[in-house]
């Protein structure tokens, strides 16, 4: 059974549990911020336990759970939660619930992250949309078989992240009284923080902020022809920027500082698409 046939069985199990509706948008939330599945309403959870395929999501600040409901009276599917390949799973294993989002009618997505600031002029606490990013793993999610249902072989990589949303995302924290960072986001392995010559090299080749989630997931819903959407909630300074030490509780801490001010902005984002 391939990926394409087992998202179809996923698919069936939703529909069983939840009538037949199709929502356009899907998002992913990031470490220490599924509280926004709190302001849904109407909603439908299932645990990532109870689905056909999906795994337990390992990872503190990821709940592992998948929710349809109405966010501002607009149907979307969000994951509070998702699967990293520091865990220690194939990427058809993290990049999956993006497969489930297409075939449920997802046709926007919105990835949201806490990562680590390389630009200099950031500060924890900012927020920042991926405008590109640089894949450090040495791996791609598309690699193998292709599944031609759901895209390509050899897909375009020239606007994974889709310019038009990006605009929406500025504009949208400009009419909220505040100002979004633009930037490269470079994925990482993990679960080790980078040490500080590695935060240097990838200064050197670009890129702004640096993480370990979002790409591969990028990847996959570019290839299904996916509009996408990144932010980066910047929780603390890479390695060797300050004279401290890094942990995930800062990384907790940050996000949920700034999680009413991200919250606002990924409501009002999703009523302006």
């Amino acid at each position: 059974m391939n990926i394409y046939q087992q998202a179809q069985q996923t698919i069936e199990y939703i529909n069983k549990h939840y009538s037949n509706q199709h929502p356009k948008i899907g998002l992913i939330l990031g470490s220490g911020l599924g509280s926004l599945i709190d302001e849904m309403t109407e909603t439908k959870v299932f645990s990532f336990e109870e689905l056909p395929h999906f795994e337990v999501s390992t990872t503190q600040g990821h709940s592992g759970k998948l929710v349809i409901g109405k966010l501002n009276k607009i149907l979307i599917v969000a994951l509070s939660g998702r699967y990293h390949f520091y865990e220690g799973y194939d990427l058809s294993v993290v990049t999956f619930p993006i497969r489930v989002m297409k075939l449920l009618g997802v046709s926007t997505l919105i990835l949201t992250n806490a990562c680590g600031a390389i630009n200099k002029d950031f500060k924890p606490g900012d927020l920042m949309v991926i405008n590109d990013h640089l894949n450090l793993v040495s791996n791609n999610p598309l690699m193998g078989k292709n599944i031609d249902e759901f895209g390509p072989r050899f897909p375009d990589s020239s606007e994974i992240y889709t310019k038009s949303l990006r605009t929406i995302a500025h504009q949208t924290a400009k009419n909220l009284g505040f100002s979004l960072r633009d930037g490269v986001y470079a994925w990482w392995t993990g679960p080790s923080y980078e040490t500080p010559a590695e935060i240097k090299m990838i200064r050197i080749l670009g890129a702004d902020a640096v993480g370990m989630s979002t790409v591969p997931e990028a990847l996959v819903a570019s290839h299904m022809d996916m509009k996408v959407l990144g932010i980066s909630c910047l929780t603390n300074m890479a390695s060797g920027i300050l004279d401290q030490k890094l942990s995930h509780q800062e990384v907790l801490d940050v996000a949920q500082s700034v999680q009413v001010k991200f919250r606002n902005l990924i409501k009002n984002i999703i009523s302006e698409i």
